[in-house]
Parts: C-alpha cells; structure tokens; sequence
C-alpha cells in the first residue's frame, strides 16, 4: 500500500514516509523568507504601538505634574482655555459613554439580526448580494456620517418630525449614526463566526426536532459566541475612537451630559478641534491633548483586554 500512494503521489508525498531532502531543501528558502517578513510586521506593530505610548506619555507627565490625577480623573469641570482653568475630565468621558451606548443600542441588533440572516437564511444568491451592500456602509468616510448626523438626523428626524426639545447638537444624533456606521463591522465579523460553526451542529440539532430559529439561537449562537463578543468589543472600540462624527454632530460643550437631547462634547471631539486651535506647544493646554488622548488610549486598552478575556472564557474547539 505504501509503495503504491508513493508510486502515484511521487516521492515524499505519503504521509507516513519522510519527505526527501530535495523537497525539504526547496522548502526551506520560502519559509524562511516568509518567517522574516512575519517577525518584521510583527516587530513594526510592538514599535508603532510602542512609540504611540511614547509620544503620549511624555506630554502627559508634564501635565499632570501641574494637574493632580485625582483632579483630572474626578473633577466635572472641563475648562482647560478659561482663565480660571479647570481640567475635570468627567464631562468629555459621560458624554463618550452616551454616545458609545446609543451606539451599541442600535449597532448590536441589527448587527446581530444581519449576521443570521445572512449565515442562516439568506441563499447564496441574496448573500452575494446583501453582504456587498452591507459592506458598503464602512466603506463611507465618517465625515460623511457627521454631516449626515447633523442634517437629517438632528435638523430632520429628531427636530422636525418628532418634535423633539432639543438644539442644533446633541448626542443622540452622533449615537445614532455611530450605531449605523459599525452595523458592518459587527454583522461581518459575527457572520463570519457563525458560518464557521460545523454543519454536523445544524444536522443534529434538526435531527432532533428544532427548527431554523432555534438551531441558530440554541445552537450556532452558543457556538459562536466568541466571535460574536469579539466583533461587539471592536465595535466598542470604533465607537469609543470615533472622532468626525462626535466633532460634527454631538457639540462642542464640555458639560456632563444627563439627557441624550443634550449636546456634549466627546474625548475624541476635544482632541479634534483642541488640535486645530492656537495652543502653545509646550503649555499646559496643548499637554491636555496627550492627557485626553493617554485616556482613551487607556480604555481602549482595556476594552480589548476585556475582549480577550471574553474570547477565550468562551471559546469552542471543534
């Protein structure tokens, strides 16, 4: 049996028999090659991550070596240009949270409601043609969204037709149209999860009786839960990271934000339209920059972390 897999595979093919030096000889260059260009990209990211701490950390220790960490952390009073000057961060962070959580409250259902569709009922036919157009809306620059925000979703929807009490700016709307805009990242990552279930779970769940629905809540899901948590997380991330959007839409008042009719200016709004003023480089106001951006580069870390966690407490091997 042996001397015939080698006779028809050629020699080194079968896998109970060694490969022959020849093969492994032509093996080793292109393997090494790739090995290299591997730890390169690998060696850029630690760098490039690395040099973003830097250059965060360095301004940030000059600021709060004239702001306590207490002050930055608890205070809620944002004034950093005031000639009373105030650095309370909480006002830029509670309207982050609003317009992280509107966000999510619209991105995971219909993410989620997306992903099923598209990996349980859809055809091949109507997938090819969903997940395209699907596809399309992250390919829609954010500037494009914040005007979008702005225009119809605050000027229209929320003041026009529902009469809704609020002003030219509010985070609702940059929620809203945040939620939209990482619909595709949760619907693909999500779907790419559940389509990479075995179809023997699908076979033996409808071998006992359950329907399409059920399988896919009591069954695929359940199986593809890691996937589906890591695809919300990264569509926290996005939300937390968005910039254009919060920057044209949301205001840029630094209150705490109760009421999401409010206007409110997010940590990534500040850095936006702190960077284009006439801040000194070198003065406290121009360190608030490294100090709002050390922030969220913190809790971004920590989101991820979380994510990881997550991936793996509720990870399946098949």
């Amino acid at each position: 049996m042996t001397s015939i897999t080698a006779r028809k595979g050629g020699p080194g093919l079968d896998p109970g028999l060694p490969a022959s030096p020849s093969l492994r000889g032509r093996r080793r260059p292109g393997e090494a090659l790739v090995k290299l260009a591997l730890r390169v990209a690998a060696g850029i990211t630690v760098v490039t991550t690395l040099g973003i701490v830097v250059a965060l950390l360095v301004p940030s220790l000059g600021f709060f070596a004239e702001v306590p960490l207490t002050d930055f952390l608890l205070g809620d009073r944002w004034a950093p240009r005031f000639a009373e000057a105030s650095f309370g961060v909480l006002p830029l962070v509670t309207a982050t949270l609003w317009t992280t959580v509107i966000s999510l409250v619209v991105a995971v259902p219909l993410g989620l409601g997306a992903a099923i569709l598209l990996s349980e009922y859809a055809s091949a036919r109507l997938r090819k043609v969903l997940k395209p157009l699907l596809e399309i809306l992250a390919g829609v620059p954010t500037v494009v969204y914040g005007f979008f925000a702005l225009q119809f979703v605050q000027a229209t929807v929320l003041r026009e037709w529902l009469q809704l009490p609020t002003g030219a700016f509010s985070v609702l709307a940059a929620g809203l149209v945040m939620g939209i805009m990482i619909i595709p990242t949760i619907a693909s990552i999500s779907e790419d999860a559940m389509s990479a279930v075995p179809q023997a779970l699908r076979q033996g769940s409808a071998a006992l009786g359950a329907n399409r629905m059920q399988t896919t809540v009591r069954v695929v899901f359940p199986a593809a839960l890691s996937g589906i948590i890591a695809a919300v997380v990264l569509g926290v991330s996005r939300a937390v990271g968005e910039t254009m959007i919060v920057a044209i839409a949301a205001g840029n008042q630094a209150v705490m934000v109760s009421d999401p009719l409010q206007q409110g200016q997010t940590m990534t709004g500040f850095i936006a339209n702190a960077a284009l003023g006439d801040s000194r480089v070198g003065s406290l106001e121009y360190d608030t920059l490294f100090a709002v951006g050390l922030l969220l580069f913190c809790i971004t870390l920590g989101i991820n972390a979380i994510s990881i966690a997550l991936v793996r407490r509720f990870r399946e091997a098949y």
